[in-house]
């Protein structure tokens, strides 16, 4: 046995994997809901059925039935499973092996059609009594085997069956293995797809997967079920999706397990000859070839979706952090070289560069503005001050570099500083809080002689504010007239006209 599980990204419940969640759902609400109240009433079937004379007239040829199948190989009965149904019988375990025949539809029909017990039979009159008394316990629903894809003889393709079967499940076991699997690689491939993409590729690989199924088991008897194929073909997808990605995976041989880093698209092949090896040296209790159509399915889904549409692979945040930080240490490194060899006109651009990849790292835009005021006509120098002036000015931090920036910026800039109206009410404000109200008044008398903004009232109010406050009242005064004109009912407007 192989398992190769992904443990490269973990599910983001910022945007949570709904789709995958709700399939999840679905499966088990078909096992818990239907499923398993018809496994019960069999079982309760066939606790009835072993205190009646039934076993000891139908069993042996119930036995003898599936000998004559397994010697044919046309069954999903291996010899091994003939050689478990004799042993129940010679414990008498007659209600484990009423569930087996329940499965058994050829054997039940001819059964009960009486093709099998004639009037011939020594004690034909007695099971004719002993079935009729019975057949009212018996269990009316076959909801599994209604919606399962028949392998039986001139089933057909059933392209019905080959979409609801990949909702059934054959034990709590089976479900639960498949809803892990699922799980871990479903919710990757919603991120990447979109959940209604990733729906519509589920339950086309899981379509596929049937049918491809049917093709190698038809006329064998029983019927195949479970979530298997779709899963499969996910895993195929996953493995074209990340390509030659290297993605850690933790991994089981037989009884060996370990971790280890594989590019992601060698996982196909590998899944694929498993699959295939299993099919051709294992039983038939498990449909491999299932999983082998599922794989095909899924990955030839992916390779025609990524061909006609962009894909983009989720990464995990490690490998989401190593993209950002290592350039942005290279980046620094060399932007530091050049600035501690003075070459300022090499050591701005890159700096610049470092700035491009951490764009709120105060200690680099320092860097970029003061490596860049040694040439200051240049554009690295407005564009350095421009990138500090538009801080959020959160904290008195991002404030202070404001307020030196813009204090060097105002000296050295050549031809002249270059900055909005929306920037100067930005740091005038920054520099009010600040408690630098000499550069804010500055900044306000610029903006007089700027066309009318939607922010210059709350602007002069809050320096106005800020120079009442701190004593300079004959200071305030002189914005008077403007306050009058632009917000005349503000309290401080009102106590600055009182003002002797």
């Amino acid at each position: 046995m192989f398992i190769a599980i992904p443990l490269e990204n973990k599910p983001s419940w910022r945007s949570p994997p709904w789709m995958t969640v709700l399939l999840i759902a679905v499966n088990c609400l078909i096992f818990w809901g239907w499923q398993v109240p018809e496994e019960t009433a069999v079982e309760r079937a066939g606790a009835r059925y072993a205190q009646t004379m039934l076993p000891t007239i139908e069993l042996p040829l119930f036995l003898t039935h599936l000998k004559q199948q397994a010697a044919q190989g046309n069954t999903r009965y291996e010899r091994n499973i003939v050689q478990a149904a004799e042993g129940l019988y010679k414990r008498k375990a007659y209600a484990q092996l009423y569930a087996l025949m329940w499965q058994e539809k050829k054997f039940r029909q001819q059964l009960l059609d009486g093709l099998l017990i004639t009037p011939s039979h020594p004690r034909y009159a007695q099971w004719t009594e002993a079935r009729d008394a019975f057949a009212p316990q018996e269990p009316r629903s076959r909801f599994t085997e209604r919606w399962s894809i028949s392998y039986e003889p001139d089933a057909g393709w059933q392209p019905l069956q080959a979409f609801t079967s990949i909702f059934l499940h054959g034990s709590t076991g089976h479900l639960l293995g498949n809803m892990a699997f699922l799980f871990l690689f479903g919710f990757t491939l919603e991120l990447a797809l979109g959940a209604f993409t990733y729906l519509a590729f589920y339950v086309v690989g899981g379509i596929g997967a049937s049918l491809f199924a049917l093709m190698f088991y038809a006329g064998m008897g029983g019927y195949g079920l479970g979530a298997s194929g779709a899963i499969s073909a996910l895993m195929a997808m996953y493995a074209v999706m990340y390509r030659m990605r290297r993605i850690r995976f933790f991994y089981m041989l037989l009884f060996y397990f370990n971790y280890a880093t594989w590019p992601a698209l060698i996982m196909l092949p590998v899944w694929m000859s498993v699959e295939l090896l299993q099919h051709l040296l294992g039983g038939k209790q498990v449909a491999y070839m299932a999983h082998f159509g599922g794989l095909l399915t899924g990955a030839l889904l992916m390779w025609i979706y990524m061909r006609l549409q962009v894909v983009e692979a989720p990464v995990n945040e490690q490998e989401r952090a190593n993209a950002i930080t290592q350039p942005l240490t290279e980046a620094v490194a060399r932007a530091q070289r050049y600035t501690d060899a003075l070459e300022f006109g090499r050591a701005a651009p890159a700096w610049r560069e470092a700035a491009r990849l951490a764009p709120s790292d105060l200690g680099i835009l320092r860097a970029w503005f003061e490596s860049s005021r040694h040439q200051p006509g240049s554009e690295d120098f407005h564009a350095a001050a421009r990138r500090i002036f538009k801080l959020p000015a959160a904290t008195d931090t991002e404030r202070q570099l404001q307020l030196s920036s813009y204090r060097t910026y105002q000296q050295r800039a050549q031809p002249s500083m270059r900055m909005s109206a929306d920037t100067m009410h930005g740091l005038a404000r920054s520099f009010v809080r600040l408690g630098a109200l000499p550069e804010a008044e500055n900044l306000c008398r610029s903006l007089l002689r700027v066309a009318e903004h939607p922010q210059w009232p709350a602007t002069l109010l809050l320096l106005v504010n800020g120079m009442a406050q701190t004593g300079r009242v004959q200071e305030a005064k002189a914005w008077l007239p403007t306050l009058q004109q632009l917000a005349p009912q503000e309290a401080v407007t009102r106590w600055l006209a009182q003002q002797g």
